[in-house]
């Protein structure tokens, strides 16, 4: 039995008029009574009582009339489910993030959701080490990292640069300037995440330090920027930060230009063999998405 046919059959048992069936089917109209009967032949009973004058469906005719109607409407709901799966509307999408990136990634997210609200979104803040290993595993559709990424296995997508700020607490001398040079901060003591828990970042801050004439005084470390920025207000001391995170708006702190406008890049990274569409999708998104300074887009 093949789904046309239960189309023929419906349109008939609607029509009750093999000539008005065939016209609304574009076809003639002794192929369509050869094809019910071919039907009916292979269910074993009649679903029509026949006359010159007249055709009327019988009692198994209307029982498969209900049924056929309801398996063409399960049929249409498969292919339309489908096709929402096929263009990344529907779905699952896995997203591991390192928690420097939030402020970035918080605005897409939020657009993602309204353009593709039926996509279930799964979101894991991980390191970028951890983020390879759950590629590589298939846990994570995508990885959103500070390090740049090489890997034959692996695409690699900029998605942001950002210029590092100081942070200041307010009533720090330095406080009144507009910008500072990294140099103003050789004799403060330093605020900063341990290397473990994110080289890209603290390698940052300590290469921009090297480079403008010495080590840091690394005076206490702090999990996360966040707990960095909160140090930082209770006057424990200086840091450098990704800019976006001037928009954690807390007390006792004031943000600050560096001259020098070193910057921390953002990227994309996932399989190369990944096909998913919700993937595909995000992944447009995120290259139209005007939430800062962006490169152009270049895959690995």
């Amino acid at each position: 039995m093949e789904l046309r046919h239960l189309r023929y059959f419906v349109t008939v048992a609607e029509e009750l008029h093999f000539g008005r069936a065939a016209a609304r089917l574009n076809m003639a109209q002794p192929p369509l009574s050869q094809q019910i009967r071919k039907l009916e032949e292979e269910l074993g009973f009649s679903l029509f009582s026949r006359s010159k004058q007249h055709v009327e469906l019988t009692d198994a005719g209307k029982v498969f009339l209900e049924e056929s109607r309801s398996a063409l409407a399960r049929v249409e709901q498969a292919r339309e489910a489908a096709e929402k799966a096929s263009r990344g509307q529907t779905g699952r999408l896995a997203i591991g993030f390192v928690g420097s990136a939030t402020y970035h990634i918080v605005p897409l997210l939020q657009q993602y959701r309204l353009r593709f609200p039926s996509v279930e979104l799964k979101l894991h803040q991980m390191k970028s080490g951890s983020q390879l290993q759950a590629l590589h595993e298939k846990s994570i559709h995508l990885g959103i990292v500070r390090a740049s990424i090489h890997s034959p296995h692996l695409n690699t997508e900029l998605f942001m640069r950002e210029p590092f700020m100081a942070v200041l607490p307010e009533a720090h001398p330095l406080a009144g300037r507009q910008a500072l040079s990294v140099r103003d901060l050789e004799h403060e003591p330093f605020i900063l995440s341990p290397r473990q828990n994110g080289s890209t970042y603290h390698d940052a801050v300590i290469h921009l330090c090297y480079k403008a004439g010495f080590s840091p005084n690394i005076a206490l470390e702090a999990p996360e920027i966040l707990t960095v920025v909160a140090f930082v207000a209770e006057g424990m001391g200086v840091a450098l930060v990704p800019a976006s995170f001037r928009h954690q708006q807390n007390q006792g702190v004031v943000y600050r230009d560096i001259r020098e406008a070193p910057v921390l890049e953002t990227a994309f990274i996932w399989r190369k063999d990944e096909k998913a569409p919700v993937l595909h999708e995000f992944l447009k998104l995120g290259r139209t998405y005007g939430g800062g300074t962006k490169s152009p887009i270049h895959p690995a």
